[in-house]
Order: structure tokens, then sequence, then C-alpha cells
């Protein structure tokens, strides 16, 4: 039985020619190939071209196979469990032959071939020569295969949503959440019955794993982001492929912790790679470049928010109701005493050590009191408010609404950070980001 794959009972079938080192040396060569590209720096290849657009355009048509690739390596999994080779290897070939950079696929086409000629003692036995080229890509593949097949076993709640979602407007139209233990990113839409969960994707992290805390360490970072902007294949190298999403990292409270670095992106893949091992970036998230495509397609930047967590917490949302009840009230006494036009009672709702880059917290009551003397007591409401949670090794609401003044139709669009203080929640930046 193969290590790893509990679910597989691999039985012996009449002896057959080893095609299976073709497959074999697809993997192989391909990965033994990658080990030398060099990585491209991220900028794009035509100058005069915009480095980033705000808003999505229209994409030509791509190629899709019905069911993803994914799919239907998911599915030749279920018919070795279920000791229907015969018909995983049949399967197994036809996704070879239409998605032939599929590596992982070709590895298991190789297995169900060996299979028929002797019992497999591992996943992916392949003669010394081969995996002499890729020493370490072996357990790449079984590590892929391990996290694909858990998206296989381990599938969310139904109508559950990740805790870091209290609440989205429904002018945000997507939202996305990353499980990186899992190698899992998860696309939901929201409708007029809230999020809904549409999609879900395997997905490569930092090659040293998670928590990115300074420049160049090769970790992906764990928190609560938005994306600001996009990139389209045709602005990168092809180490980028289908495209890119920019993210926000550092946001102000990985400046507050003092982290460092930047180019955080989600993006595609080489076109030689149909996807990379779990571990292999340099801290983004990359996805292969079909999946990426369709969600190119659908988010909008600086309104789509990107959770990247360790592990994600998946909550019914009807349970939440209290928090997010209790939320409200907090951020609804902020408002009041904004338009009340007490100076003490609103400057009692921000730390201490608030900081926006242009005022710490003696100057931001300074500018406060200014700006409140010039409005008087004028009311505002908040549109399109955005509440999203963040709990690690302290407390975050991370909050971002328009500021609309009585009368008026638009307002400033604002984003604060608050944190806990003695539990107290307490904001520790604001400012404007559009």
């Amino acid at each position: 039985m193969m290590r790893g794959f509990k679910i597989f009972a691999i039985k012996r079938h009449a002896p057959m020619a080893l095609a299976c080192v073709v497959g074999l040396s697809l993997a192989f060569n391909a990965a033994a190939a990658g080990k030398n590209r060099v990585h491209a720096a991220k900028a794009p290849v035509a100058p005069s071209t915009p480095a980033a657009s705000t808003a999505p355009k229209p994409l030509a048509p791509i190629q899709r196979q019905s069911p993803p690739a994914e799919a239907r390596l998911l599915e030749i999994y279920k018919l070795i469990g279920a000791g229907h080779t015969r018909s995983a290897l049949t399967q197994a070939e036809s996704l070879v032959n239409d998605v032939p950079n599929f590596q992982l696929a070709q590895l298991v086409y190789a297995d169900l071939l060996v299979a028929r000629t002797r019992r497999l003692p591992v996943m992916g036995a392949a003669p010394g020569n081969l995996s002499i080229q890729a020493p370490q890509r072996l357990d790449q593949l079984r590590t892929e295969a391990e996290r694909r097949l858990a998206a296989l076993r381990e599938r969310p709640p139904a109508g559950a949503l990740p805790a870091q979602f209290i609440e989205l407007p429904p002018s945000t139209k997507h939202a996305i959440a990353v499980d990186a233990a899992r190698s899992r990113l998860y696309l939901f839409e929201n409708g007029p019955k809230g999020l809904q969960l549409v999609a879900d994707h395997y997905a490569s992290m930092g090659r040293l794993g998670m928590e990115k805390s300074s420049e160049g360490d090769q970790r992906t970072p764990l928190g609560v982001y938005y994306i600001t902007s996009r990139l389209e294949g045709r602005q990168l190298t092809d180490f980028y492929g289908s495209g890119a999403l920019l993210l926000n990292y550092p946001n102000e409270y990985d400046r507050k912790q003092g982290r460092t670095g930047g180019g955080i992106w989600l993006h595609g893949v080489p076109s030689d790679s149909y996807s990379r091992s779990p571990n292999s970036t340099d801290g983004c998230v990359a996805l292969a470049n079909p999946e990426l495509r369709t969600i190119l397609e659908r988010v909008q930047p600086r309104t789509t928010p990107v959770v990247i967590a360790r592990s994600l917490q998946w909550v019914q949302p009807d349970l939440a109701q209290q928090d997010r009840r209790s939320v409200h009230n907090l951020i609804e006494g902020w408002r009041m005493a904004r338009a009340s036009g007490d100076v003490n009672r609103l400057m009692s709702f921000y730390s201490s050590q608030f900081s926006n880059g242009a005022y710490d917290f003696t100057q931001w009551r300074v500018a406060v009191t200014k700006e409140v003397s010039q409005q008087r007591a004028r009311s505002f409401q908040l549109k399109d408010l955005a509440i999203l949670g963040w709990k690690d090794k302290s407390d975050l609401l991370v909050v971002t609404f328009g500021e609309v003044a009585d009368g008026q139709r638009v307002g400033a669009v604002k984003r604060q950070y608050w944190g806990k203080e003695g539990g107290l929640w307490k904001i520790f930046y604001e400012g404007v980001i559009g």
C-alpha cells in the first residue's frame, strides 16, 4: 500500500509494457528543468505598459477542461480507492493526454501502469536514474497528492464561512480565503443570500513556510489583506503565468509588528507547468493558470478581501450573530462620538499608540479637535461597511467604510485597524484609502 494513500488498494493485473517510464520521465524532467529557472523580477515586461490596473479588463477566451483537471484527478483517486483500477487507468491516460504538464497526474498514471505488473510499495516507484535528476521531487509530489486528497476528504461544513468574514456589504462581490496548511484557496461570491462558496483550488505557498516577517524570508504572510490591483499575463514574464493580483502586504498591523518586505501576489505558474509543489514560492500564493484565470475574471481590486490563515476556522453565520452585533455596536459608538463633537469622548476610542504615518496620538487629537470645531456636530453615515477579524497573537478588526455626511451622496473611503488594549478595542490606525 502506498505511503500516505490509505484509501488506495492497488490490485495486481496482467503484465504489460512499462510505459510508465514515459509518464515518470515527463514528471521528473519538467521538475529538473524547473530547478534552475531564474526567478524573474516582479515587473512588467514592457515598461510602456501600465504596471497595474485597478479595474478588470476583458480577457481573451481560454480553453478549459470540463470538469477541471483537479476534479478529474480526484475522481481517479476515488476509483482507485474503490478498486476500479482499470477505469482509473483509462481516465488517467485521458487526463495526461489533455493536460500533459500536470506532473502529479503523470505520476499517478505511471503508478497505475506499474501496478499492473507488480505491487507498489510506495507511490512513484521511479527508476534510480530518473529520481537522481530531481531528488526531492517525489516527496513534493507526494505532499501535493496528500493536500489534494485532503480537499476531497475534508470539505468545509455546508453553509459555513471563515470566522474572519464578520460582515461584507453587497458592494463587495467576492472574497477569498486561503488555508495555508491545506494548500487551499477558497473563492466566495456575495449575493442576495450572502457569501456563498463557489470554488476552491489547490495553491502553493512560501518555500520556508508561513508567517512572513522580513524581506526575502520566503514565507507567506498570515493576516487580512485586500487586492490592490491586477496585472495581466502580457504585462509579466512567463514565470507568473496568466496574471497576478497584488495584495496590500505589509498592512498597517504588519507595520505595527515591524514586518517588512512586499510584493505578495496571487499569481499563476510558468506555461510548462500545470501547478507548483505545495511550498515552492518566495512568499506568494500560486495557482494553476486555468484556475487563476477564473478568479481574475471575477474579482474587483480594492474591494476584495483576502484572508490568509494557517488553518481556517469555519463558522455558521447564524451562530456568529452575537459577535457581529457586538462589533456593530462598537463601530456605531465611534460614529456617534464622532458626530457628537465631543472630542474627549471620541478620543477614548483611539489607542495612545495611534499612528497613521502623518500623526501620532497627540497630533491626531489636535487634528480631530480642529476638524470637529469646523464641522460642528455634523452627522454622517457609514456606507458599504466591511468588517474583517483576525485572531492570532492579538485580536484585530479591519474596518472599511465610506464616510458620507448627511445630505451628500459620496464621501471619503476610510480604513481603520482596531486592536485590543487591556481588554478594550482601540483604533491604532485610521486613514483615507480612496
